[in-house]
């Protein structure tokens, strides 16, 4: 095998074992089945309290973009329900944020009352030493609802599907240093 061939299939498998590690990303649907607005009494703050959020997770709005907006906004604005200079602004009803940094990401419904009403929540990412953190029993499960083809996983799921991040990882490696080492007999 020529040399820029052997490159080429070498960044080809490195491609695909990185598309495997980002494959295991959970996807949770702000507000569940209630999804996001400011009317039936939804509380942010328990669901966010409920999850376990990670750096690759996905966090889905789904409301009516007449009524509604999503706001990213630092934990000072968050208060302060202060919506005058928001760090990113999401409109269509239907919009996937990657969480790709640790620590405090919050969001709000920039719609006059609305956050001050409770539409806003604290997305925190820990950090892989910090324990998550455990939900009252409430003696109901919170409902898992498919949104835009992905389904979004329930507690449970999630961490399943997390569980599962080192078995891709290890697949990846052990699929690169094949490559490599077939490649070495051509």
């Amino acid at each position: 095998m020529a040399l820029a061939e052997r490159v080429v299939a070498q960044a080809l498998l490195l491609v695909m074992a990185a598309s495997l590690q980002l494959s295991h990303a959970a996807v949770y649907k702000v507000g569940d089945s209630g999804g996001w607005t400011s009317i039936g009494n939804i509380d942010y703050k328990q669901w966010a309290a409920t999850k376990t959020f990670q750096v690759g997770d996905i966090i889905h709005f789904e409301y009516n973009a007449q009524y509604h907006n999503v706001m990213r906004v630092t934990h000072p604005m968050y208060r302060a329900c202060n919506a005058t200079a928001p760090l990113a602004t999401y409109t269509t009803g239907n919009d996937t944020i990657n969480i790709t940094t640790k620590g405090h990401h919050y969001f709000f419904c920039g719609v006059p009352g609305h956050c001050q009403a409770g539409q806003k929540v604290d997305i925190n990412v820990l950090r892989t030493s910090e324990a998550a953190p455990t939900p009252s029993p409430s003696g109901v499960s919170p409902p898992s609802f498919p949104s835009v083809g992905i389904p979004a996983p329930s507690p449970s799921s999630a961490a399943s599907l997390k569980a599962s991040k080192g078995g891709f990882s290890k697949l990846g490696l052990a699929m690169a240093a094949f490559a490599v080492f077939v490649s070495g007999f051509h």
